[in-house]
C-alpha cells in the first residue's frame, strides 16, 4: 500500500503529493487523513505531513512513512476543500488543511496545551447510610473529615482541589479519608468551558412579525426540503434579524442538524452567545482567537463529538467539524473581516456558499446595510432577497443630523467636539441616558511634526508617521509594532516647535473629561480590548454600571444591543473617505448606518454626524439612513468604472528588502501576463505601493480587473512560477482576490 502525502510546509516548491510506502504494521490503522512523520531530502530529519489518499501502486515511492501521530485528523471533504482553496488562493494545500486541524495542533509540533486536560475528582467510596452510622456512634470524630463527608453527600464527584478550598481542608486530610476507604479519588477530564461563568436566564421564542414570517417562512422550505439555497435577509438596523436566525436554527434543531453562525468579530460575540445560550442552552461552541488554545480544543473537540449541535464563530469557524450541517448563517455579512489578510486569503462567505451546496442546506446572510456585490447580485436574483423595514418593539429610527466642521472652526471652536454636540451630551447626562462617541482611530495624536522645517517622525522600519499614546508616553507604529520614547525637540532641526497633530480615543477621552469632569467614560480600542474577555468586560461594564460615555473605534459599530443609548456622535467622518481603496466610500456609509443604528433601540434616538463633507452623497445617505438611495448612486459609478460586481479585482504584492530585485521580478511577471491573451482583462504596470516600506521591506503591486475564471487562475499560476522567477528569493509574491486593502 502507498500513501499519497502533503508535506506541512510553506515552501512553494513543496506544494506537489510525494508517495510514500506504507508499512505492513500500518496498514490497518492508516486512513486518508492521518498526520505522519516522514523522511523526506537528504537529511535524517524526519518532516510532517498529511495523507491526502491511499492506493495500490506507485511508481515514486522509495521510502516509508515513519511514524502515524493522528491516524485521522481530516475528512475526504477537507481534503477535497483544501485543493480546491489552494489553486483559487495560490497557496499551498498544507496552508488550507491547518484550517481544518484542532486548534493548537496546525504547527509542525502539536502543542501540550491542546490536550484533554485531566484533573482528579473526589466520590463517596463507602454507602452513605454507613458513613451516617459510623458519624453517629463517633467512630468519625475529625471536625475536618466530618466537613468533607457531609459536603460529599450532597457534592459527590467535586473536584479535589474546589473541596480543599470549600472544606478548608489539607491535602492530607483527603489522602487520610481515601486511605481509610471512605473516598475514592478517579482522574477525569477537565472541560475547559468558556461558559462556566455565564448566568443566563431562558428566553422563548418571540411572535414575528409579518416580514420576519415571510422571510422564515421561505428559508424554512429549504430546510424542510434539504435543498441549498441563499438568502439575503436585508433589514433596519433592530429590525430583528437575530430572532430569525434563532427559530431558523431551532427548526433546523428539531431535524437533528447542526448549525454554523459566523459573526465578524470577537467584540460582537458575547452578545450573540448570551442570546443564543439564553434560547438552547450549553448547545453551542464558541470559537475564537480570544479563547485559550485549551479552551478551543475543547470546544473542536464537543463539536467533533455532536456536544455540541450550534457552533457561533469569526470567519475560522466555517471549518468547525459539524455533522449533519443544516443552515449557516452570516451576521453582518458585509463585514470585511470575513476575507482573510493572511494566507491563505480566503473569503469566508464563498466558503460557506461551497459548503452549503455540498450539504444541500440554506446559507443565510445578513445586514442593515449588505455589500454591494451582494445586493447586486439580490438585484440579480441570484440571491433571494428578504427585507425588513420596522424595528423591533416598534422602535423608530434615530433622528440623524450633520454638523459641518468648517463653521465651527469659523465660529472658533477648536474643539473634538461640535457645540451641538457637547449640548446634546450634557442633556443626555441630564436625563439619565447613555451615549456612544465613535472615533475611528486609536491613540492620542496621529502624527507628531515640527513648525520649523516640517519633520514628522516616522518609523523606522515602514514609510509610515508614528501615533502618539499619552497614557504610555510612548510613539508607535500601528503597523510593525515598533515604539520609541516622545520627542520634545526636533531631531533634524533642533527646534522646540514639535506640534502633536490629529487626534484618537485617548485624546477624545480627555477632551471629554476637560468639558464633562465628572463624566463617567469607558474606552474600546485595540489598546484596551488585549486581555482574555476585555471585550465582554467592557461591554458588561458599560450596559451594567451605566457608565455615561463609551468611546470607541470600529469595535463598537456593530451589532450591539444597549437599551440606555440614545446620543451617538461621530466625531469624524471623512476618515475612510479618502482612502486608496475603491470601497472607501461604501465602507464609509456602512460604518455611519451601523453606528447610528446603535442609538435608540428602545427609546427615541439621535445621531450627530461631525464632518468636514457635508454635502457627500455617502454621509447625506447615511443622514436619511437609505440604503436604495445610496446602492443606486454607488452601483452606477462601479458600472462606469468597472469595479466589482462588474470585474474582480486581483492584486499582485512583491515585497522584500532588495527594491532592484522586486523591481525585475514584478516587470517580469507583468510582461508574462500581457502577453496571454485574455478577454476584458486589464493589466496595470507595477508601481510602488501607498504604504511603499513596512517592517524594513519594498512594496510594489500589481492590480489586475477582469473576472475570475479558470483560465485566468491558469494564467497567474503560469506567470509566477516560472523558473525565472523562482530563483528570486528574497522577494515574496502574495496574490489577494478581492483584497480588503489595496495597499
Amino acid at each position: 500500500m502507498y500513501a499519497e502525502v502533503i508535506i506541512n510546509s510553506n515552501a512553494k516548491a513543496l506544494n506537489k503529493i510525494f508517495d510514500y510506502i506504507v508499512p505492513a504494521q500500518m496498514e490497518k490503522i492508516i486512513k486518508a487523513g492521518a498526520r505522519v512523520l516522514v523522511p523526506f531530502g537528504k537529511g535524517t530529519k524526519l518532516e510532517d505531513g498529511f495523507v491526502i489518499n491511499l492506493k495500490e501502486n506507485s511508481e515514486f515511492a522509495n521510502k516509508e512513512i515513519a511514524k502515524i501521530e493522528i491516524e485521522e485528523s481530516l475528512t475526504e471533504e477537507n481534503i477535497t476543500l483544501a485543493k480546491l482553496m489552494s489553486r483559487k488562493y495560490f497557496c499551498n494545500i498544507s496552508d488550507c488543511i491547518k484550517l481544518m486541524l484542532p486548534p493548537g495542533t496546525g504547527g509542525k509540533k502539536i502543542s501540550d496545551r491542546t490536550k484533554e486536560k485531566t484533573g482528579s475528582f473526589v466520590y463517596l467510596k463507602k454507602d452513605i447510610d454507613e458513613i451516617n452510622y459510623l458519624i453517629e456512634n463517633e467512630k468519625i470524630k475529625s471536625e475536618k473529615h466530618l466537613r468533607v463527608l457531609n459536603f460529599l453527600e450532597t457534592n459527590d464527584g467535586i473536584y479535589k482541589t474546589d473541596l480543599q478550598l470549600i472544606a478548608e481542608v489539607s491535602d492530607s486530610i483527603i489522602k487520610t479519608l481515601e486511605k481509610n476507604g471512605f473516598i475514592e479519588i478517579i482522574q477525569k477530564q477537565i472541560e475547559r468551558n468558556p461558559f462556566i461563568n455565564k448566568k443566563i436566564k431562558h428566553d422563548e421564542p418571540k411572535k414575528l412579525n409579518s416580514e420576519q414570517q415571510k422571510c422564515f417562512n421561505g428559508i424554512s422550505y429549504s430546510i424542510d426540503n434539504n435543498e441549498f439555497s441563499k438568502s439575503l435577509i436585508y433589514g433596519i438596523t433592530g429590525s430583528g434579524k437575530t430572532e430569525i436566525y434563532l427559530q431558523l436554527i431551532g427548526k433546523v434543531l428539531e431535524k437533528n442538524k447542526t448549525a454554523i453562525v459566523l459573526v465578524p468579530e470577537i467584540s460582537l460575540t458575547p452578545q450573540m452567545v448570551d442570546r443564543f445560550l439564553a434560547r438552547f442552552g450549553e448547545q453551542i461552541a464558541v470559537l475564537h482567537s480570544k479563547l485559550s488554545i485549551g479552551e478551543r480544543f475543547d470546544e473542536w473537540n464537543k463539536i467533533k463529538n455532536g456536544e455540541a449541535k450550534i457552533v457561533i464563530g469569526a470567519r475560522s469557524a466555517i471549518f468547525a467539524p459539524v455533522k449533519d450541517l443544516g443552515i449557516i448563517i452570516i451576521d453582518e455579512e458585509h463585514d470585511s473581516s470575513y476575507k482573510s489578510d493572511m494566507t491563505p486569503r480566503y473569503n469566508a462567505k464563498d466558503l460557506a456558499k461551497y459548503i452549503a451546496k455540498q450539504n444541500n442546506c440554506p446559507l443565510v446572510l445578513g445586514s442593515a446595510t449588505p455589500e454591494i456585490v451582494t445586493m447586486y447580485q439580490a438585484k440579480s436574483n441570484d440571491i433571494k432577497l428578504y427585507t425588513l423595514t420596522k424595528r423591533a418593539n416598534n422602535a423608530t429610527l434615530p433622528n440623524v443630523e450633520i454638523v459641518d466642521l468648517r463653521n465651527e472652526l469659523i465660529n472658533g471652536n477648536r474643539s473634538m467636539l461640535s457645540f451641538k454636540l457637547q449640548d446634546a451630551i450634557k442633556k443626555n447626562l441630564e436625563d439619565k441616558k447613555q451615549t456612544i462617541l465613535f472615533l475611528n482611530r486609536r491613540g492620542y495624536s496621529t502624527f507628531v511634526m515640527c513648525r520649523e522645517c516640517g519633520y514628522v517622525a516616522k518609523c523606522k522600519n515602514c514609510n509610515i508617521s508614528l501615533t502618539y499614546h499619552r497614557y504610555e508616553n510612548k510613539l508607535k507604529c500601528h503597523y510593525c509594532g515598533y515604539e520609541t520614547n516622545t520627542i520634545d525637540e526636533c531631531p533634524d532641526c533642533k527646534s522646540k516647535k514639535v506640534k502633536y497633530f490629529g487626534t484618537g480615543t485617548q485624546k477624545l477621552e480627555d477632551e471629554i473629561h476637560k468639558i464633562f469632569p465628572n463624566v463617567s467614560t469607558i474606552r474600546m480600542d485595540i489598546d484596551t480590548v488585549s486581555k482574555k474577555n476585555s471585550h465582554e468586560d467592557i461591554l458588561n461594564a458599560f450596559k451594567n454600571n451605566n457608565i455615561d460615555i463609551l468611546i470607541g473605534t470600529q469595535m463598537v459599530v456593530k451589532g450591539h444591543h444597549f437599551p440606555n443609548v440614545t446620543l451617538v456622535g461621530v466625531i469624524s467622518a471623512d476618515g475612510s473617505l479618502n482612502m486608496d481603496d475603491y470601497r472607501s466610500v461604501e465602507r464609509t456609509f456602512q460604518t455611519l448606518v451601523q453606528v447610528a443604528g446603535r442609538s435608540g433601540r428602545e427609546e427615541n434616538g439621535s445621531v450627530i454626524i461631525q464632518t468636514y463633507n457635508p454635502d457627500h452623497y455617502a454621509i447625506i445617505d447615511s443622514q436619511k439612513q437609505d440604503y436604495d438611495l445610496f446602492y443606486n448612486q454607488e452601483i452606477n459609478l462601479r458600472k462606469m468604472l468597472n469595479y466589482p460586481p462588474f470585474c474582480d479585482i486581483i492584486l499582485i504584492r512583491f515585497s522584500g528588502s532588495n527594491l532592484q530585485e522586486i523591481l525585475k521580478l514584478s516587470n517580469l511577471i507583468y510582461q508574462k501576463i500581457i502577453n496571454v491573451k485574455q478577454n476584458n482583462l486589464f493589466v496595470y504596470k507595477p508601481v510602488a505601493a501607498p504604504i511603499d516600506k513596512i517592517k524594513n521591506k519594498y512594496r510594489w503591486r500589481i492590480i489586475l480587473k477582469g473576472k475570475v475564471t479558470s483560465k485566468l487562475l491558469d494564467i497567474i499560476n503560469y506567470a509566477i512560477n516560472d523558473e525565472e522567477i523562482k530563483k528570486c528569493k528574497d522577494t515574496s509574491i502574495v496574490i489577494d482576490i478581492n483584497p480588503n486593502t489595496m495597499s
